[in-house]
């Protein structure tokens, strides 16, 4: 089983992941390191982590060396994402510091499919099932983080598009609910994969993309555009996986 395009938006979503931080030398606001204080030397973290995104990112993109570069990012990304869990415990209460969580961990999901690719014994099929299913939690967590905060999703749509934001950020709340429906029930999940990385990619040409021009010297408005990419190669990884697993 191959996974292709998705790999490659991934992997270079990966790259500028490594390259936002290396210039901002923080992490950006997904990829943070509050959970450990006021730790001295706090740029060697950032350099490290840095470079293994761009290793991963670049990595990845050859199947030769994928396996090595979704090990990289899965390790980086689960890393990030346990960040966030002594956040929850201390506030379980507050969705975001889920959000935050889950959006980590859909990139995790979609190295776990990754690297199930790159492997031809018996438990390649199974660590792909685990990533798919994985990421369709993570679906679910898409669509609360919409529906808890919609004043907030409204806010992203830009003013200009018809018929208005509240709109958008509930129809595309519905959209996250029906995808997630569909990706853990198997029913039209294809199709429902394709409508979602379209969906995200959208996200990307509307909200982020215009971001940089804006506020060219926010941390945010690139940071962004990286997050929102990642996960919209993520998505692609799970079409690419449901693609090539029909049978035929």
């Amino acid at each position: 089983m191959r996974i292709c395009l998705g790999r490659h938006v991934y992997g270079f979503a990966a790259i500028a992941f490594g390259v936002v931080a290396l210039v901002w030398r923080d992490f950006n606001g997904w990829q943070q390191a509050r959970v450990l204080g006021n730790i001295p030397h706090r740029e060697i973290l950032v350099y490290l982590a840095a470079a293994l995104e761009i290793f991963g990112g670049i990595a990845i993109q050859w199947p030769r060396t994928a396996r090595a570069g979704a090990l990289a990012l899965g390790a980086i990304y689960l890393i990030f994402a346990l960040f966030w869990t002594p956040l929850i415990a201390e506030k379980p209460q507050i969705y975001d510091r889920w959000a935050n969580f889950f959006e980590q961990f859909s990139l995790v999901s979609a190295a776990l499919m990754v690297y199930a690719s790159t492997i031809h014994d018996h438990s390649a099929g199974k660590l792909a099932r685990w990533g798919y299913i994985g990421f369709g939690i993570c679906v679910i967590s898409f669509t609360l983080e919409q529906l808890f905060y919609l004043s907030g999703t409204a806010e992203f749509v830009p003013r200009w598009v018809p018929p208005g934001q509240m709109f958008w950020a509930i129809a595309t709340t519905i959209a996250f609910g029906l995808a997630a429906m569909a990706l853990l029930s198997g029913h039209s999940a294809l199709l429902a994969s394709r409508l979602l990385t379209a969906m995200i990619i959208g996200f990307g040409l509307l909200v982020w993309l215009p971001a940089p021009f804006a506020a060219p010297h926010k941390l945010m408005s690139w940071a962004g555009n990286a997050q929102n990419l990642a996960i919209a190669g993520s998505a692609w990884i799970v079409t690419d996986f449901l693609r090539q697993s029909r049978p035929g």
